[in-house]
């Protein structure tokens, strides 16, 4: 391996690809061999060779880094903090990255976020191949098609990295994963590396945010909008007001927020945040129910058939619609029907709240209201309207706002779970599953399978992924808080009603 012939062609991609200007190639390449531990370098005609897979040049690099020594094993970590270090040698500082996201938004927002999109694949910020190796499908529902995917684009841990990072002091800096100090950060064993990492600064509701795009897209253009300080995600009035001034910036984008409890919240809920994209998720399909215009305000208020329960608000004022999306929460956020099981209080301890999402479609902006509870009891210690014990076996994790929208992230551990689970059933070893330890728990759905379907090799697969993609609508119907049966649709219209009254 010739590192300077790969540094060469990394700086011939980064040029090419608008990551680092003409100019400044001499000036990279000398960062990019500090980086290597180089004091020297040659460019000869022949490296020139116009290669333009970033992944393929930096793989190439790893690879002559551990053989060389200077990085000390093959662990995934460790290389990721180096290869991290190399590219943003090549990468534009902040200030100017930003002045040309702006001078592209003039003319186009749709161009500037896709340039900016392409930059954070092209930079390796977002790992394209390791993306592509999530398994996604579909599945057909009374609801509409599903989206599904099992995420194996985050990497396990090696066990090397693990150990090292032990023996490291703790560090708060910084103080979690999307702050904004973790622009440029070099990362190390227990955070990782965002040297290529670069960020847009917004006004939100006259507050300092930025936007920047996740590095795990679970669908296309998948961005994360924070706040500029660390405080913790609390869904107000103005939280809306946030949203829908994102979408009036980027309406081709639409944008939401998780519920602000455990449960029913996200995985960070210790500091403000929102998702969005450029992406139609099944939920904004829905057939909409029950619609009516609120007489004070110009805006048409439905339900949606989902088995989540919905709101939807549609109108042109954003002024109006926060107003109106501000009271529906207040109004919620109290509301109790005890008959179907929602206590919004348990003493002084909340349990309603809202996941809200907003869009601008067809010249109108859209909200849509997701209620949720987060109480528990005896029979429910996980959550009443949360994933049914009974589902864990796919899916117990918190049922946050993309998947609330239709789209599952299921764990990386149904890939190598189901591949073992597939092979008792075409060996019909239902017993060898229910003695495995780590396969036991899907025994039950095993036999249901077997009961259902007429298995073999050709069709297994697919089979049990459709049955997968069927649990995971079962865990959306439990964590609807009004039910679709006619109790549950009976109670959801008195809602409505108390929710719309005087409105």
């Amino acid at each position: 391996m010739n590192i300077y012939r790969e540094i060469t062609r990394l700086a011939d991609f980064c040029v090419e690809k608008g990551i680092t200007d003409e100019r400044d190639r001499i000036y990279s390449i000398n960062r990019a061999l500090e980086v290597c531990g180089e004091d020297g370098y040659e460019d000869l005609p022949e490296y020139h060779d116009g290669c333009l897979d970033v992944e393929v040049i930096l793989d190439g690099i790893r690879e002559w880094a551990v053989e060389s020594g200077r990085v000390e094993n093959d662990s995934i970590d460790l290389l990721d903090l180096f290869d991290t270090r190399l590219m943003s040698a090549f990468v534009k500082n902040p200030s100017e990255f930003e002045r040309e996201f702006w001078r592209t938004y003039e003319s186009s927002p749709e161009r500037a976020t896709l340039s900016y999109y392409d930059f954070a694949r092209n930079s390796n910020y977002i790992r394209v191949k390791r993306v592509e190796k999530d398994i996604r499908w579909s599945i057909e529902t009374e609801y509409g098609p599903i989206d599904m995917t099992i995420n194996l684009s985050k990497p396990e841990k090696d066990p090397r990295a693990i150990a090292k990072a032990k023996m490291m002091k703790d560090s708060f800096y910084p103080k979690c994963l999307i702050c904004k100090e973790n622009e440029g950060y070099s990362g190390r064993l227990n955070h990782p590396a965002r040297g290529s990492h670069r960020m847009i600064s917004l006004k939100l509701a006259e507050e300092a945010w930025f936007m920047q795009y996740s590095p795990y897209v679970y669908y296309n253009e998948h961005c994360i909008v924070l706040k500029a300080e660390h405080e913790p995600m609390k869904v107000t009035e103005k939280t809306f007001r946030r949203l829908l001034d994102f979408n009036r910036m980027f309406p081709h984008y639409f944008i939401g927020s998780n519920a602000d409890l455990p449960i029913v919240g996200g995985s960070i809920l210790t500091h403000d945040h929102f998702q969005g994209g450029n992406y139609e998720f099944p939920m904004a399909r829905a057939k909409e129910l029950d619609c009516v215009n609120l007489k004070e305000h110009d805006i048409e208020a439905c339900t949606l058939f989902w088995p989540m329960s919905v709101i939807r608000l549609k109108g042109r004022s954003i002024e109006e619609l926060v107003e109106v999306s501000g009271t529906i929460l207040s109004r919620w956020r109290h509301y109790s029907d005890e008959s179907v099981g929602i206590i919004s209080h348990t003493n002084s301890e909340g349990h309603n709240t809202v996941t809200p999402i907003t869009r601008f479609r067809n010249g109108l902006y859209e909200v849509d209201i997701v209620l949720r509870n987060n109480r528990t009891d005896d029979d429910h210690p996980f959550g009443i309207f949360h994933s049914a014990e009974r589902h864990h076996h796919i899916k117990r994790e918190n049922i946050g706002l993309i998947e609330a929208m239709g789209l599952a992230v299921l764990p990386a551990r149904l890939k190598k779970e189901m591949g073992l689970v597939r092979d008792h059933m075409l060996a019909n070893d239902i017993e060898g599953i229910f003695r495995d330890d780590e396969l036991e728990k899907h025994g039950h759905f095993a036999l249901k399978l077997l009961e259902e379907h007429s298995m073999d090799k050709d069709n297994a697969d697919s089979i049990i992924y459709e049955e997968i993609g069927k649990v995971f609508l079962s865990v959306l119907k439990d964590a609807g808080v009004f039910k679709g049966d006619n109790e549950g649709r009976e109670a959801f219209r008195r809602c409505c009603e108390a929710l719309y009254e005087g409105l």
